[in-house]
């Protein structure tokens, strides 16, 4: 897939401010959808166009390619194999890579006599997907259609002989999904593609990137016009060039003028229809109504490995679907079939267990929108239709009551939908309750609320209070974030605000302290070495006291899903009553502050 720091920037730079929800009443509709710039259409234009890809929801993507044959992700991501993989050299003893010639060896082995184009399609309708994404050429250079511009291609360099890109599409207009390809601008074989991986001992002169550039539009027009619609385009591998060396304007221009009707991701520099973060969940929905789409491997890596059986339940990838599209997401769940064609069966269990979900539970996922809570009172997700909620429960509180404090709109039924057993409501002083029904899910129990009108919540201000101990714990998830890129995300099934790569972007908390005195500061925090060496400082600030702040420097921690506390030097003074906590970055030299996960305040009195 890609760089995680360039998808940081590129992802970041097309979201927008985010938005802050005080105390005040909501008539829930979350704000209206970010058009894509290139294409000067409408906002109703832009509905429209995605109109089915918002209904979806829940598509299947494929990387399958002549990394099958070796299928090892030993060295590092199995489709990554031709650049990761290294031997040990007998002349010198050290480690050495494959070469162009000798990757090319694995064509003459790939023969998926096994593959049956029906049979995979029928797979992703039995899961509940509405759309597949396949790679019609990952970074290897390898190509899995018919092309004339190379003959490094499924049908003239494998005994295999045929396009499976055709048998797919075909299948695919057949069984009523949608269909796309994935396609790397990234290429380790093509003779002009440049830079070059620094193992590659080929010579560089005369290679062209212009050259390349065309090769690609080449490419592009084939898989355009050779496989009748295609939904989407989903780019990848641009991250070495910016977007005028890739002529991405151009690029995508040419498409659309091929398939108008064509969704394009955000991973050629610019920003086109959709964000695509990639094996993690945003922890709330995108700023001024920017589409996503979460893409995410089954065990751990996208190309088959015959060494990776690290699946996933498929108990969490039906709470992962719940997630992302309770916060306005779609889900692309990946498969790696194997180099005879075959999808393997761990990931197909996974795969059918998911569609049985759906099939009882999937008026709370298809054409639904994000939940109007800020914060969910319970262990789950939740997302809207008209006049309905779906409350989509993980894991049923322990007292048997399920409460919705906030929820202002009548609730006029309440439904399990495991046993369509109809629940009892009542109203009090923690807001709705709703009593548990005979029969849970252990997966994830959807409970739809009928209401009598909009869905309005009241999301009143998180105030943090100590604990017995006396010490705060200020979670990523009660910050008000600030600014026109910093976001909740999750690393390692965890919130922190990341995207943070706007130094005037702050965040903040409020905090009702019993009595003043001064509390040790200590920050649970990421940051990748590049990005090291921002400065920041954290404020308190109230009505009638002076302001107390204290000074740090962000040092690396080892990446931006390795999180490390860090005390600060000092002791900020908190004032008795209700005051509010800043982070403020004051330089952020490298790109990016930090991630933030939590801070934690010790009292030292």
């Amino acid at each position: 897939m890609w760089s995680k720091r360039t998808k940081r920037l590129v992802f970041c730079a097309v979201t927008g401010a985010c938005i802050t929800i005080g105390s005040r009443l909501l008539a829930q509709s979350w704000p209206d959808l970010m058009v894509n710039p290139e294409t000067h259409e409408t906002k109703a234009q832009f509905a429209k166009r995605t109109a089915w890809w918002r209904e979806a929801k829940f598509g299947m993507f494929i990387h399958w390619g002549i990394y099958a044959v070796p299928a090892d992700s030993s060295q590092g991501a199995a489709e990554w194999y031709f650049s990761n993989h290294t031997t040990i050299d007998p002349a010198t003893g050290k480690p050495r890579h494959l070469q162009v010639a000798e990757y090319e060896k694995f064509a003459k082995q790939f023969d998926p006599v096994k593959f049956n184009a029906e049979q995979w399609v029928s797979i992703a309708k039995r899961a509940g997907m509405r759309y597949i994404v396949i790679t019609s050429k990952h970074h290897d250079g390898f190509c899995m259609f018919r092309t004339r511009l190379t003959s490094y291609n499924i049908v003239d360099a494998t005994p295999y002989h045929h396009d499976p890109m055709a048998d797919l599409a075909r299948a695919c207009r057949e069984q009523g999904l949608h269909f796309g390809f994935y396609y790397s601008f990234m290429d380790w074989h093509a003779p002009d593609y440049l830079p070059r991986r620094p193992w590659d001992t080929r010579p560089t002169e005369g290679a062209s990137l212009e050259r390349y550039v065309e090769y690609v539009k080449g490419q592009l027009r084939e898989l355009l016009t050779q496989y009748g619609p295609i939904s989407v385009l989903w780019f990848d591998g641009g991250w070495e060039h910016t977007a005028q060396e890739e002529h991405a304007l151009e690029i995508v221009q040419l498409i659309r003028s091929l398939q108008p009707n064509i969704i394009i991701n955000d991973r050629l520099n610019l920003p086109e229809d959709y964000s695509t973060p990639e094996q993690t969940i945003p922890s709330a929905p995108l700023p001024n109504g920017r589409l996503w789409e979460t893409c995410m491997t089954i065990n751990n890596t996208w190309g088959y490995s015959k060494n990776d059986t690290d699946f996933k339940s498929a108990t969490q990838l039906i709470r992962d679907l719940c997630l992302i599209v309770g916060r306005g997401g779609n889900f692309l769940l990946n498969v790696g079939p194997t180099a005879e064609g075959i999808i393997p069966q761990p990931e197909v269990d996974r795969l059918l267990a998911i569609g049985d979900w759906l099939r009882v539970n999937g008026a709370s996922i298809y054409g639904t929108e994000a939940g109007p809570f800020r914060r969910l009172p319970f262990d789950g997700s939740c997302t809207k239709k008209g006049n309905r909620l779906y409350l989509q429960v993980f894991n049923w509180p322990q007292d048997g009551m399920l409460r919705l404090p906030g929820l202002k709109t009548r609730v006029l039924e309440a439904r399990c939908l495991l046993n369509n057993q109809r629940l009892p409501v009542t109203t009090g002083a923690d807001g709705v309750m709703i009593g548990k029904p005979d029969r849970l899910d252990p997966a994830a129990t959807v409970i739809a609320l009928k209401l009598a009108g909009a869905p309005e919540v009241e999301n009143v201000p998180i105030v943090e209070k100590p604990g017995g101990d006396g010490r705060f714990w200020l979670p990523a998830t009660d910050a008000d974030i600030h600014g026109e890129h910093a976001q909740l995300e999750t690393k390692g099934g965890q919130p922190n605000i990341g995207y943070w790569t706007d130094v005037h972007d702050t965040v903040s908390w409020l905090l009702k302290v019993p009595q003043s005195g001064d509390y040790e500061v200590r920050l649970i925090y990421a940051c990748e070495p590049a990005s090291a060496g921002s400065t920041f400082q954290v404020v308190v600030a109230s009505k009638d006291a002076p302001e107390s702040r204290l000074s740090g420097e962000v040092t690396a921690t080892g990446g931006w899903d390795d999180f490390r506390s860090m005390a600060l030097e000092g002791h900020l003074h908190l004032q008795a009553g209700v005051v509010t906590l800043k982070v403020i970055p004051i330089t952020m030299p490298h790109g990016a502050v930090m991630n933030l996960r939590a801070i934690e305040l010790i009292p030292q009195s």
